[in-house]
């Protein structure tokens, strides 16, 4: 009997774990089928490119991430969109504002202390670390490596209680930070990308934030780091090696040769993020990808950087553009000619141009409230409503004379007759006295040239130089930038001075007249009413004759 029911128990016990086990396997397989990102990726490869929209612009590939961009990280320029504008979850890409304020905010040898908060409120099982224990010390340097090499959790905290005193206001000076750089859709709520609804922000949010870090080269070097040594120290008690999971980085499976820095991100919420920057030929592009999966992060990434070098290039808006030329003003004498330059654009200031498309058909735009110091206004370069850049337009430098000057010497005058009174190609479209307003002048201070338009020959024409005599010429005491050496056209200043004395006095001479006869038109009319009056007046001759009046 105790058989039977030992075999009945036993056979109950089987029967219910074979439930249990078949109830797990669907459970699992329900829950699979909720997350397979495989097939999301797929679902993702059909979102449309933005860019691939725009007429006459090189058609950029299909990537499996959700969004991506691909952004000239000197002149801004958008070259691949993607979803762009989706607020999505940085997962550690968020590091790399973290690391960005330390270098605005701190110096490389201030130490680093640990406190119990910064290191025991990370997730030792699931957040990146690098094993540094509560209460120990160790560089900035050597944190801002922990935090990018390592994507060390804990370093974001010690760094951002060492800036601001604690993580809180130091959040808030991420936010601050990221909003001064122009992130609309972003919004911080840790140091360290750790999930969290309120935790997010957008490709070109976290591409606007990755052109400012890439911009400094120690952060460059950091992130294109593969391992690093922290050795142990009085205030360290064990070597750390942090070590990168990037697979950009060289030696590893997707190594890229022209990789300036990168860093990785990844959580179950944001699967595979990844923030690059690579230079080749002096195009330096950024590329940001998110929710992608594992490998394709790197293949995307790769992928978007051997599209943007193959199909644009970076070009100096001084070398190309024709559209803007000084004016020549007559104030002014260059070696007898009248040649000075007062403005020119930033010989710094480059623009993205697609392999699709030549310097002259782009759209120009010119403004004026340009707050830069020394900058007379700014041009504005698009083609198709894509924004490929802008070059300020420079007042020149242009101290005061000294008339205590010297002869030439005969070397002297050879030297300056070999100079060419040239501009370089495209100088702004100024005059010595600001810029006559047209047709192509708007309301808000902008003119737009269109694709092609030229200044006129007149405004442009560039007369050729010749030597002055050397008993003549005299040695001015500074030159403007670029070496145009101004003569101050003494002639011309007293003939415009003439000028407008005359108009002056011949002004005054007219109103003087014109005064002068409505005073003896008033005084005419006066006295013809004072005539009338005396007419219409009665004389009372009682008041000569009755004593009492």
């Amino acid at each position: 009997m105790r058989s039977i029911w030992k075999k009945r128990i036993f056979s109950f016990i089987i029967a219910a774990g074979c439930s249990a086990a078949l109830m797990n396997s669907a459970f699992l397989t329900a829950h699979a089928e909720v997350i397979d990102y495989r097939a999301q990726l797929e679902i993702y490869k059909q979102l449309p490119v933005d860019t691939n929209g725009v007429d006459n612009w090189p058609q950029g590939p299909v990537v499996s991430a959700k969004s991506a961009i691909l952004m000239d990280a000197d002149t801004g320029a958008v070259l691949y969109s993607k979803n762009i504008h989706e607020k999505l979850y940085p997962a550690s890409t968020t590091k790399i504002l973290t690391a960005y304020i330390a270098r605005q905010k701190s110096g490389l040898d201030e130490m680093v202390e640990y406190s119990s908060e910064a290191v025991n409120s990370i997730d030792w099982r699931s957040d990146s670390n690098i094993g540094i224990k509560a209460g120990e010390a160790i560089t900035m340097e050597q944190s801002l490596y922990g935090l990018l090499v390592g994507s060390a959790s804990e370093c974001g905290n010690a760094i951002g209680e060492h800036i601001s005193g604690n993580v809180d206001d130091f959040i808030q000076l991420m936010n601050e930070t990221a909003k001064n750089l122009g992130c609309t859709e972003t919004h911080f709520v840790n140091t360290n990308g750790k999930h969290d609804e309120e935790h997010y922000t957008s490709t070109h949010d976290l591409a606007l934030i990755a052109q400012q870090f890439f911009a400094d080269e120690v952060l460059c070097k950091m992130s294109s780091t593969r391992s690093y040594t922290i050795p142990a120290s009085p205030t360290l008690s064990q070597e750390l090696i942090p070590n990168s999971k990037n697979n950009l980085l060289p030696g590893k499976a997707y190594a890229y040769e022209y990789l300036v820095g990168s860093k990785t991100g990844y959580t179950p919420h944001a699967r595979s993020n990844l923030v690059s920057c690579a230079e080749k030929d002096g195009l330096k592009l950024i590329c940001v990808v998110m929710a992608d999966e594992s490998p394709e992060q790197f293949k995307d990434t790769v992928s978007l950087f051997d599209y943007g070098f193959s199909n644009f290039s970076s070009v100096h808006a001084v070398q190309e553009d024709t559209t803007y030329n000084v004016g020549r003003g007559g104030l002014f004498s260059a070696g007898g000619q009248q040649a000075a330059q007062i403005l020119s654009i930033d010989p710094d200031a480059k623009v993205t141009l697609p392999a699709t498309v030549e310097f002259a058909d782009l759209t120009s735009e010119l403004t004026y409230d340009s707050n830069g110091a020394g900058q007379a206004a700014v041009i504005h370069y698009s083609y198709n409503g894509q924004t490929l850049g802008t070059a300020p337009v420079l007042f020149q430098d242009v101290a005061a004379f000294d008339f205590n000057t010297q002869p030439l010497t005969e070397e002297e005058a050879a030297a300056l007759a070999s100079q060419t009174t040239q501009d370089t190609a495209g100088a702004a479209v100024f005059s010595a006295f600001g810029t006559d307003s047209g047709e192509n002048s708007t309301q808000d201070g902008s003119e737009t040239v269109a694709p092609g338009e030229t200044a006129s020959e007149e405004e442009s024409a560039l007369p050729e130089s010749s030597a002055p005599a050397p008993s003549e010429a005299v040695r001015p005491s500074v030159a403007i930038p670029g070496g145009n050496v101004i003569f101050l056209n003494i002639k011309n200043i007293l003939i415009v001075i003439g000028a407008i004395s005359a108009i002056a006095i011949a002004a005054l001479v007219i109103r003087s007249v014109v005064v002068s006869r409505r005073r003896n038109r008033r005084r005419q009319a006066i006295m013809k009413r004072r005539r009338e009056n005396r007419g219409k007046e009665i004389i009372n001759f009682d008041k000569y004759i009755d004593p009492n009046l």
